[in-house]
Formats: C-alpha cells, structure tokens, sequence
C-alpha cells in the first residue's frame, strides 16, 4: 500500500473541500442528498498508536482514593486534629465530586483525645486517648457505606498502658445489637498490628467506625484501615473490572498539579509508615497510600502501561533519575533492591516519562521561567538516561494562544500567532530550540468548555490586569457547534504543530512525536454527568485525532475514572466509557487511516480566525456528519466511524476504491432518545451500543440521528 503521501492526502482532502466551503456558504448549510463518501484503500497513514487512546489521573482531594482504592476510612493515619468542631476547609478540598473527608470524632468529651507529637507512629502526630474505667473513650468516623452480608477487613496499631481494654466497633444502625465489636489486646508500651474482620449485618451509607476502650491510663493509635475483603490488591474490584475493558494503552500518572510538591519516596513501603502529605496545589490531605508501585499494580490490573512524571517542581534531577533507578533498576542497583525489599524484585521496564507537569503555568508550585526551565530540564533529561538510556523522554511543552495572553502581550500580540514565536510564552519552541537532543516527544494540555467563544476584539480591549477568562463570550451552539467545538481545539493544534515542523524541520528526521498528555471536554464544568451529547463530542474528538497519526501518537484523558459514574459500592461506565472502548475497540493499534473524501464540506468559521476559532472547522467533507476510516490491521476489514450530532436521519452513499468490500457487515449504534440519556449507578442504562448486522456491504447508508456508529466492512480483495 502506499503510505509516503497518505498523511498529507488526508490533510490535502479535508483542507480542498473546506476551501470549497470558505467562498460563501451560508451559516445554515444544507447538506446534498445524498452525502456521496470516497474511500481510498490504498492511501494509508501512519497506523494507530496503541497509545491513542491513554489515561491521566492525580491525585486530587480523595479522587483516588473514592473511586479506585478500597480504604473506606479517612485521615487513617491522623494529619488533622481530632476534635467535636465542624468541618473545617481543609476536609472539604472541593473541586470534584465527592471531595468531602470525613473527620474523626471524640467519643467522650473533646479533651480526652490529644494529638500527641512526641514520638508519633508516623508523621507529625498520634492520637492519645484517655481512659476511664467505666465510660468507654475513644474516636469515631461516620457516614461510612455498608453492604449487608459483606465482609470488611483491616487492621489497628495501637498501643497503650497494659491492662487497659481497646475495642473497635463496626456500626450499622442505632440499636445495641446493631453492631460487630472486636477486641484489640493485650497492649504494650510498644505498637502493635492487631486483624479486623467484620461482617455487615446490614447496608447503609451511615455506618460508624468506632475505637474505644476503657480501664486506667492511655492508649495511642498508629494507624487504622478498613477495607471490602474482595478488594483486589487494595483496589476496587467493581472499578478495576470496568476500566479493563477499555483498554486504555497508557495512563499516564501520577500527575498533575499535584506532583510538584510530592516527594516519591514517601510514597514506597509500608503504607502505615508512609506520612501523610498536605498537598498545595489542591489544598487537600494526601495519605500516599497510593504510591508508585500500587499505580503499578493499578496498570497491571487493568491491563494498560504506566507513563510516569516526574517532579520537575520543587524537586529535582537527582530525585527524578533516583526514582528511574526504584522503578527500572536491577535488584543490584540501591534502589532496585529497595523495590525488592519492598516486594517487587522484577524491575517495571517503564518506557515513557515526561519531565515535569505544566511548568508554564502560574500556577505550578515551584515555576521557573522558560529560560531557566531549559536547563532544568536538561539536567533531568541527563540524570535520567544516565540511569536508563532505553527510556522515551517527554517535554513538558505548551504551544502559545491567544487565550493565555495576559497584560501588555494580549493587547499586542491577540491575532497573530507569528509574534509569539521564540517569546517567553511559546515553551513548546524554547524547548525545540534550547532543549535539544535531551526529548524524543513534546506534551501538549487542553481543556474545552462549552457554550463560550473568545472574542479577539473584547480581549484586546481588556484592562492589563484582566484575567484571562474575561475575554470569552456566552453563545449558543447547536447540538452539533457543541459537539465539534473540542474538536477545532485538536484542530487547531495539528496546525501548530506543522508551523514547528516549518520552523524546526529536524523534528521530521528525529521523529518528534506529539502527545496531548492532558484533555478534556468540561462540556459545563468538571462533575457534570456525562450524557449522549457529550459523547458526540467524543466520537468528534477522535475522529479529529486520528486524521493526524504521523505525529500525534499518544493521548490521556482528564481523568480516567471520568469514564466511571461510581458511588462508594457500585459503579459502570457512563457514556464517556462507552465511547472510550467503542473506538478503542474498533481502531486498535495498527489499524490504518485511509484516506476519505466527500462532497459535502465542513462549515466556514463562524468567528474570525484566532483564538479558540482555526482557520478551518475540524471534520470530514461530508457535512453533517463526521467521519473516519481504517483498515484494521490485518487489512481484511474497513471500519468507518461516522457521528451524527443532529436531530435528524443522515445517508450516505459509499463508495471505495482500492478494494473491494463485500459479505456481511456489521454496525455498532451508540445512541439514545435524547442528548442528555446517561448511564447512572442504580439505574436503568440510558444509553447503551447495539451490534446490528447489515448483511452484503451496502452502498446507502442511513445514519441514525444523535448517534456515534462504527461500521465494519469486509475486505474479500483488493481492487485491481
């Protein structure tokens, strides 16, 4: 097959009949009937990455620890105080879905528990508990979720004046018998792990943990866990089971924000003896019971590769390459060993890792500006290969818009993207120039939110101390502006991208590959229920990154378990999820773009070009429709996605040259009866995808309406 040219016919097909589109179409576009679609299945790009379809997750508040790790019980190690007093910020860490922490409670009055901060079990304080021989005190933790008939396990440090009685208690409802109690004893002067089993008698999402104990003197609390006894690993068993099937390729972890002030290595060992962790960039607690080799384990359960950041923060080149070493690193090499003391002989072979978490931004603990970033992370760069020269660097990069521009360079620069080029802004250039040598691929963030546009004129026009958002405007989108508005962010950095390769043109020889490590569509903000429109937006966004194979090789969603609606015992995929493995099914690694051509073109901008608006809408040139082809890889079948993001029937007629398809053919429909069906824990799925059989490859096409489809073609020859 020919490949050479394929990448730049794809470009060449969608960019002619965009142009078509660019002399004069009205905004309210009727589409030909039919939309007539040409395949070629002799021009192929670059296969499909096995990496197009990646995962990010961080730690942010307790997202991790509701949605993936099975500890039911908050602040187990003791960072805050305990005390009667309402919940104070640094338990709500909002931002996210159930951020909120529970707080340990006095049992008895306030002052028989004392946060102790001399020689505590781990971390800054203990609490120490005073004893009266009748009235039993201790700690207590509510709203914690039950299943009847489940079995619960953990265990208890503790230790305390000899003779004295120390209990803990599982409650499920008011009533005396309403409980499990388990003694922990006899006490030392020295701290002791003491096993917990319980069995729920009943469900509930206001259980109680309670420890307390009775007798003369104190006792000390170390550490305290509770966990289902299926959890696989330390991990949720419900969450690991559907996150498998999407087969992800990578996650990249474990941040983020987050990472600039973590330290790696309290985040290996005993998790009892791990101290707890304020995180800044957040404003949340963090227990470091998920460390680097529990996301290890994570990777392995659900089947997927780590990519691993480094702190290029706060910390340094010598604690990224030390790190490089625990986790590659023979059981010969210091830190290999310490891995295998830790129980991990085998090394992980970690093949990607990216210096550094958006060190652009203002907001980064620890930012330099890019002219001292270049040579850190140069240093990180050398550190690191030092240890292992197999490993694929990553840069940390953030090619320039007119969105990011503040005070005097906005109101100068907004509209003209070559002004920006070699400034103090364009870091995805300072590092192609400075940088050198010490990447294999660049990094690129995105976030979309719907429902806004930003205005060039407005924002020239703002005070310099303005914020940023100012320059965006409220507008109302069509279903289908809604969904393809993410897409023109891909779009748009396809674009860019190519302007590096005219400035850098070394970057072809190299082979520098992009990796949008970071994205996703707010669609109304982070928390919002993830429906059947967003998933459109989805099906668009792929599509779009798929046209671009030769060099946009990696992806990871914001987050991974945003393809989850979970409560604290149950979880399935939403229809983010089902999106996710729809495509990550269908185009698989290896598959082949082909190229697609139509006589139905995308929309001219509806904005002047800049800003969040490229020079072009993103899409294929069969309007209104968007579509995809691939040859999977053993090329015996096309596959064709095609999303309608309107209210009404589609067609299209088929046709493909290069080969020649024939047989049965199947259909996967992913829709519903209207652009907000969710899939919700406890309830009936809205949305689901639906394998239809369409018997000999058909030549008309009816596409349902608010609908992704995936159709599979089979290939009896090629065309002669």
């Amino acid at each position: 097959m020919k490949t050479k040219t394929a990448q730049g016919a794809l470009l060449a097909a969608a960019l002619c009949f965009t142009c078509v589109a660019a002399h004069g179409q009205s905004a309210k576009m009727q589409a030909p009937s039919p939309i007539i679609v040409t395949i070629d299945a002799q021009q192929t790009a670059p296969p499909v990455s096995k990496y197009e379809f990646g995962m990010f997750i961080e730690h942010i508040g307790s997202l991790i620890y509701r949605s993936l790790w099975s500890e039911m019980l908050d602040d187990r190690k003791f960072y805050f105080p305990i005390n009667s007093k309402p919940d104070d910020e640094a338990h709500r860490a909002g931002g996210f879905r159930g951020m909120q922490l529970r707080k340990w409670r006095p049992v008895g009055p306030d002052d028989v528990v004392v946060m102790e901060k001399d020689n505590p079990f781990v971390g800054d304080q203990s609490p120490r508990i005073t004893l009266d021989t009748s009235t039993p005190h201790g700690i207590r933790q509510t709203s914690l979720a039950l299943v009847k008939g489940k079995k619960y396990v953990g265990h208890i440090v503790v230790r305390g004046t000899p003779g004295a009685k120390v209990q803990v208690a599982l409650i499920w409802a008011d009533g005396a018998n309403d409980r499990q109690t388990i003694h922990a004893g006899p006490l030392t002067a020295a701290y002791k792990s003491f096993p917990l089993t319980f069995t729920a008698q009943a469900g509930t999402e206001g259980a109680a943990f309670e420890i307390t104990g009775t007798g003369s003197g104190t006792f000390r609390i170390g550490a305290v866990s509770m966990m289902p006894a299926d959890n696989v690993q330390g991990f949720r068993p419900d969450t690991i089971a559907l996150l498998r099937q999407v087969h992800s390729g990578f996650w990249r972890l474990p941040g983020g924000n987050f990472l600039s002030d973590w330290n790696w290595y309290d985040s290996v060992g005993d998790r009892d003896r791990r101290p707890t962790m304020f995180d800044y960039a957040w404003n949340a607690m963090q227990p470091n019971d998920v460390g680097m080799d529990e996301f290890m384990t994570l990777c392995k359960l659900i089947d997927t590769e780590p990519y691993i950041t480094v702190n290029a923060g706060f910390g340094d080149a010598h604690s990224a390459a030390e790190e490089v070493e625990y986790m590659n690193g023979s059981i010969h090499t210091r830190l290999g060993a310490e891995r295998a003391r830790n129980g991990h002989p085998e090394p992980y072979h970690i093949k990607y890792w990216d210096i550094g978490n958006e060190p652009y931004g203002v907001w980064q603990l620890g930012r330099t500006d890019l002219k001292y970033y270049v040579l850190k992370h140069n240093d990180f760069a050398k550190a690191m290969r030092q240890v292992d020269p197999s490993i694929t660097l990553l840069a940390s990069g953030n090619m320039p818009e007119d969105m990011d521009l503040t005070g005097e360079m906005r109101a100068k620069d907004i509209g003209n993207p070559k002004a920006l080029e070699g400034t103090p802004v364009d870091w995805t250039g300072g590092l192609l120039e400075h940088s050198w040598g010490n990447f294999d691929g660049v990094t690129q963030h995105w976030y979309a939110q719907s429902g806004r546009h930003f205005d060039l004129e407005k924002a020239k026009a703002l005070p310099l101390d303005a914020p940023t958002d100012a320059g965006y405007d409220k507008v109302d989108q069509t279903p289908l502006e809604y969904a393809r508005y993410p897409a023109n962010i891909v779009h748009l950095k396809a674009h860019e991208w190519e302007r590096y390769r005219e400035r850098f043109p070394a970057m072809l020889d190299k082979k520098i590959f992009l990796s949008i490590d970071e994205y996703a569509y707010l669609g109304g903000g982070f928390g919002r229920i993830a429906d059947l429109k967003l998933a459109l937006a989805y099906g668009m966004i792929f599509d779009e990154m798929l046209r671009h194979t030769d060099f946009l090789t990696m992806s990871a969603h914001t987050m991974g378990v945003s393809l989850l609606d979970y409560n604290p015992t149950a979880a399935t995929l939403n229809t983010t999820g089902l999106i996710f493995k729809l495509y990550g099914d269908h185009f698989m690694p290896g598959s082949a773009p082909v190229v697609l051509s139509g006589n139905s073109p995308q929309p001219s901008p509806k904005y002047p070009v800049g800003g969040d608006q490229p020079k072009t809408n993103s899409g294929s040139p069969t309007y209104p429709l968007d579509m995809f082809g691939a040859l999977t890889p053993d090329r015996r079948f096309l596959t064709l996605a095609v999303v309608n993001a309107t209210e009404s029937e589609q067609k299209f007629d088929l046709n493909v040259s290069g080969a020649h398809v024939a047989g049965p053919s199947t259909l996967w429909q992913m829709t519903a009866k209207s652009f907000d069906a969710a899939n919700r824990v406890g309830q009936e799925p809205q949305v689901g995808v639906k394998e239809i059989a369409l018997g000999d490859a058909p030549h008309s096409l009816s596409v349902a309406p608010i609908s992704v489809n995936i159709y599979q073609f089979a290939i009896v020859q090629a065309a002669q």
